[in-house]
């Protein structure tokens, strides 16, 4: 399925072509996107010199692009599991995806062999995945609506490690040597995976409502230091792990918009991601917008227009030169005010310029 590396880590994107009101950002859009909501996305890793963009939807399907330098998308390969696919994430090397699933599997996907096995199992759905390339191990951790997170040498059939949560698994995030997992009931779990996965701290998220995406930042020398959580109430926490300062800590309210009766219309954050190389973010919410954001100038750099439908997720290729968010609609607003009618969408925005920090004074 990969052939002869042929990228560069630059990109370059041309016009779109669907109409202003789909895509008001005139960003590139990917062909074939699936037939349902995108609920999964990432980018190949920067072992690989070309980059493929891999995303999992609501219609049980995973799918697999090359995105090339001019910006054009070139469908590869599509698979599909058992049930709608709630997470996946690359192997370190870009040779192997992992796929998780409400069918409570987690499945390899061999990229080379265009294989797919299954590697890990829960009681319940499988919420997210990620790959743990340590310095001495690598492995799979899996975090299941059973409330437990369990971690996975994927080539025997039993966990390494099974960690009992106090509710079920809504998000994680993984940045070795650190691992962060919330929980409904508003708990967020820090873990050490140096040596072994071990549990270093337990908080109370800061936010007062759902939260349903987390994501980690690193400091100024890449070391991870923290994570930002995202609430279903249109408000994102900035939280260190060890913050020098207790002011270091806050949350900042976006993705809301006056309404037509003075009040103010609040939205979820449905996704939040950094940026590899300037550590900025990016938010993204089920207004129907994405803002770029500077965490340590507190402020935001850039809101894009509104879509006529949420934004579900977002994701950054390895060089920090792409952008790719997902439009479809938001499932969590109930099965009565789908319209089918409606496509999903996923487009590419060149945004490397758009998310440097802001010069300080």
């Amino acid at each position: 399925m990969f052939g002869t590396p042929t990228l560069g880590q630059t990109s370059a994107f041309g016009a779109a072509n669907t109409t202003a009101v789909v895509n008001p950002m005139k960003d590139f859009e990917v062909i074939s996107p699936p037939e349902d909501t995108v609920s999964a996305m990432e980018f190949s890793p920067a072992t690989l010199q070309q980059n493929f963009l891999i995303a999992g939807s609501w219609d049980c399907s995973v799918r697999c692009w090359e995105v090339e330098q001019s910006g054009k998308t070139v469908g590869k390969s599509i698979k599909t599991m058992g049930g709608p696919v709630l997470d996946v994430c690359w192997a370190d090397d870009g040779s192997k995806v992992f796929i998780a699933s409400t069918d409570k599997q987690v499945k390899c996907w061999d990229l080379a062999s265009d294989q797919v096995v299954q590697v890990a199992q829960h009681d319940a759905p499988v919420k997210t995945c990620h790959w743990v390339k340590g310095t001495n191990y690598t492995c799979l951790m899996t975090g299941s609506w059973d409330k437990t997170l369990k971690f996975w040498d994927t080539r025997t059939p039993q966990p390494m490690m099974s960690i009992q949560l106090p509710e079920r698994c809504y998000c994680a995030d993984v940045d070795y040597p650190m691992a962060v997992v919330g929980t409904a009931g508003r708990h967020v779990f820090i873990y050490s995976l140096e040596n072994k996965p071990t549990q270093y701290k337990q908080q109370e998220s800061p936010l007062k409502y759902q939260h349903r995406n987390v994501s980690i930042f690193r400091d100024k020398k890449k070391i991870p230091t923290g994570y930002a959580l995202g609430s279903i109430e249109g408000r994102v926490a900035i939280q260190y792990v060890n913050p020098l300062n207790p002011k270091d800590n806050f949350t900042f309210k976006c993705h809301r918009s006056n309404g037509s009766t003075g009040y103010q219309d609040i939205y979820a954050v449905n996704d939040i991601a950094f940026h590899p190389i300037h550590g900025t973010l990016a938010t993204v919410g089920s207004d129907g917008t994405f803002s770029f954001w500077d965490k340590d100038a507190r402020t935001k750099l850039k809101s894009s227009e509104t879509m006529e439908q949420s934004i579900t997720k977002c994701c950054f290729n390895a060089s920090g030169h792409i952008f790719a968010y997902t439009v479809g609609y938001d499932w969590s607003k109930g099965h009565e005010h789908n319209n089918p009618q409606k496509k999903t969408y996923i487009f590419l925005r060149s945004c490397y310029e758009e998310l440097k920090p802001r010069a300080s004074n």
